[in-house]
């Protein structure tokens, strides 16, 4: 039934004040028994040690922090507002060192993929909140598909002017972020034959894909006050765009990419994000106009990342013309080499080679499997050791 919202009694989404080109992580890592490798719904008990040992953690209003998700087998590391990449990954490496102090007193490990390789979604406990039970009633059986973990990526904008074209640009290079962290061939047991079977299961859901385009602040008002007005949502956070505005942050959102399971691969992605959309920025500031590809070729994008990861042959513009991915993200380097030296990212940038040339993690869970005799469990201890792995700077 329709949930009529306060929302339709005013029309104007305040845009928080946001230094341009800040940055705030997510990083969503699955808890597995350290014996089975299985996913193990065990976060309260997780949470009831850091309470404990490190409770300044769970709160939330005091910077970085550590807290639930959909599902009773996630935890989300989040960082505070950063000024650079090194800063978030720090905070995102000290969560994590923290995290598993609390974890190895309970056998549990920590990984991170879009997917589990071989557990059941169907088997996985929701977490007893009432976003997520309303959520699951809405959805019924897709909403129980969603064993799927990823990063996302908050970049400042400095007026709200800015959002809507910065988002309709970065919805460009959606294909090129979602090939880059595409790490989810698994499900259930079974290679899919996809790079990202993680981005096709969250589309299921009815506010979940690819992003509408609209020419003004005020048509994507009316948007989000259609659906609180209908019912869709009850609050715009619930519009799980998987690129998006945040208005109470004064950010947009990157919620493309898979789970990472390496630091340095998290350092490289947000790198990239932040340079895409500083870049973008300074078109918007002279005068560029920022227009998105076709729907269709949008679409289209996803599909082929989502399928082939890195080999994915792209379409780069309206006029049709394509590219393979791996080409169009080293012409982008190259281009954000002065970006990145002004936002002090520029080793974090460079990861971005290392992860073409390594092939990406769907190849290397492949490759796992196929050494192991399709023992899926091998590849799970392959991504528990890359996310215990420290991020490079930290020698430094």
């Amino acid at each position: 039934m329709p949930h009529f919202s306060s929302f339709r009694r005013t029309s104007v989404i305040s845009f928080a004040k946001s230094a341009q080109s800040t940055l705030g992580v997510e990083w969503e890592l699955a808890l597995v028994d350290s014996k089975s490798m299985e996913l193990t719904s065990r976060a309260q008990e997780v949470f009831d040690v850091i309470e404990e040992l490190s409770p300044e953690l769970l709160d939330a209003s005091t910077g970085p922090h550590i807290t639930g998700e959909f599902l009773d087998n996630t935890v989300e590391l989040v960082t505070g507002v950063s000024a650079n990449v090194a800063e978030a990954v720090h905070q995102l490496e000290k969560a994590k060192e923290q995290l598993m102090v609390a974890t190895d007193q309970l056998g549990i490990e920590i990984f991170s993929a879009g997917t589990h390789p071989f557990s059941r979604s169907i088997d996985q406990p929701i977490a007893n909140k009432d976003r997520y039970q309303k959520m699951l009633d809405r959805t019924q059986y897709w909403g129980r598909q969603m064993m799927i973990y990823g990063v996302h990526v908050h970049t400042g904008i400095d007026s709200k002017a800015k959002a809507l074209p910065v988002l309709n640009g970065l919805s460009n290079f959606y294909p090129h972020l979602l090939a880059l962290s595409a790490s989810s061939p698994f499900w259930e047991g079974f290679d899919t034959g996809y790079a990202s079977q993680r981005a096709l299961m969250f589309q299921q859901l009815p506010t979940a894909g690819l992003p509408f385009s609209f020419e003004s602040w005020e048509d994507y008002e009316v948007f989000l006050k259609d659906l609180m007005v209908t019912g869709v949502i009850d609050d715009p956070s619930e519009n799980r765009w998987d690129i998006r505005p945040v208005a109470h942050y004064g950010t947009v959102e990157m919620r493309v990419c898979d789970g990472l399971s390496s630091l340095n691969d998290i350092s490289g992605l947000v790198a990239f994000d932040q340079c895409l959309v500083e870049s973008l920025s300074r078109d918007y500031e002279a005068g560029k106009i920022l227009a998105p590809l076709k729907p269709w070729h949008m679409q289209e994008n996803k599909w082929r990342a989502a399928r082939y990861g890195l080999d994915a042959i792209i379409i780069q513009d309206n006029d049709n013309n394509e590219l393979l991915v791996t080409e169009d993200i080293e012409r982008l380097l190259n281009i954000f080499e002065p970006i990145a030296r002004d936002l002090d990212c520029s080793d974090d940038l460079a990861q971005i080679e290392r992860m073409i040339q390594d092939g990406g993690s769907t190849a290397q869970q492949r490759k796992i499997a196929q050494e192991s005799n399709n023992d899926l469990t091998a590849v799970v201890r392959y991504l528990v050791e890359q996310t215990k792995s420290p991020y490079f700077r930290s020698a430094r």
